[in-house]
């Protein structure tokens, strides 16, 4: 049994994220629609060496001919390099118009398929299937694709929607504790810009020691999903409310990037992010409660004590990040709970002082 969300956009398809434990027979329905008896799987390695057979006896069922690639574990694996492997695997085994990629994991292989199924042919039908909590919530759903550059995170990709998202939370009982974590930042993103309840739920779940039970984590996941499609479906190319899904995500760019896109996984670096983004929301006149985030603080097991760059250097990162505008840094802040707003940074001391603070917490 699976729930649905719709996703209806503006300017793109509209698609369904399906929802539930063990979606396979809702797989198999789903994919007898393609006429085409071959299809590519850009599967992450941990998925694979423990989930094959989950995802392959659905898919099997109707593709004659199944390609598996292999996605490396890890931010890192978001390069030129693995993208470039991953196209050249697809168009030698003769890739069509019609031939469906199926892309199962976490949010780095979601981007990184989602990248190669917008860019082969001009554009083949894409198939999410999240692994992971932050991908479930957040990363497959909206259409962002890409690869990340030398210069910063996220800088070459397109907006490109998949066909659907199976969100099947059986993929979660081999989640490793850290990956709940990652995903729990995403979360806890929803309940800091749109629903302060998620940080109640979130905290109840954590009481019932409730890591590893997708199942219980079910309601919470929809209700992410159900916002983030909402602001997706106002505004598909992030030209305005789509922009508050970053909050905190311009420092968090700046931690990965310090930490070579190994050190500090994405859900670390923007659990960092958001408590800079409420200081420095405070500090323009908000009175938002730090404690709502500080609380999970013991989860993320953070140091930030081998960032060697100054918060002056920091800043100039900062500069570099996709969504700098006229040269100005744009931030996600708060007015208060629940009201995010954009702010382009004039005050660039404050960001020092941001910088300087945030590292402090996480000596």
């Amino acid at each position: 049994m699976s729930d649905l969300i719709s996703v209806q956009t503006s300017t793109e398809k509209n698609y369904q994220l399906h929802f539930g434990h063990d979606l396979s027979d809702q797989l198999e329905f789903y994919i007898h629609s393609f006429s085409s008896k071959k299809a590519f799987v850009l599967v992450d390695a941990f998925v694979l060496e423990h989930h094959r057979l989950h995802f392959e006896s659905a898919l099997s069922k109707k593709f004659e001919e199944l390609h598996i690639f292999e996605i490396p574990r890890g931010e890192q694996a978001k390069s030129f390099n693995i993208y470039q492997k991953a196209l050249n695997f697809v168009l030698e085994k003769g890739v069509e118009r019609e031939t469906p990629l199926f892309a199962i994991g976490g949010g780095v292989t979601g981007d990184l398929a989602g990248f190669v199924a917008a860019t082969v042919l001009r554009g083949i039908p894409l198939i999410h299937i999240p692994t992971t909590l932050l991908a479930m919530v957040d990363s497959s759903i909206g259409g962002k694709t890409g690869i990340n550059h030398e210069v910063g995170k996220n800088l070459v990709g397109s907006f490109y929607q998949p066909e659907a998202v199976f969100a099947d939370v059986k993929y979660l009982e081999t989640l490793p504790h850290k990956e709940w974590v990652n995903g729990l930042s995403e979360v806890l993103k929803y309940g800091m810009i749109h629903s302060p309840e998620i940080l109640e739920q979130v905290n109840s779940l954590l009481e019932n020691d409730e890591f590893n039970n997708g199942k219980a984590w079910l309601p919470l996941i929809q209700k992410s999903a159900q916002i983030k499609t909402d602001i997706v479906a106002e505004d598909v190319l992030e030209s305005g409310k789509r922009a508050y899904l970053n909050f905190g995500h311009t420092f968090a760019h700046v931690i990965e990037k310090e930490g070579n896109y190994s050190k500090y996984s994405h859900g670390e670096a923007v659990y960092a992010g958001m408590i800079a983004a409420v200081y420095a929301s405070n500090e323009l006149g908000a009175e938002i409660d730090p404690s709502n985030l500080l609380q999970f603080k013991s989860l993320y097991e953070l140091s930030l004590n081998e960032i060697t760059s100054s918060p002056e250097e920091l800043v100039e990162f900062m500069k570099t990040d996709k969504k700098v505008k006229d040269e100005q840094i744009q931030l996600i802040l708060l007015q208060e709970p629940s009201f995010p707003y954009v702010h382009k940074i004039t005050e660039i001391e404050l960001i020092n002082q941001t910088w300087q603070h945030t590292l402090k917490i996480f000596q």
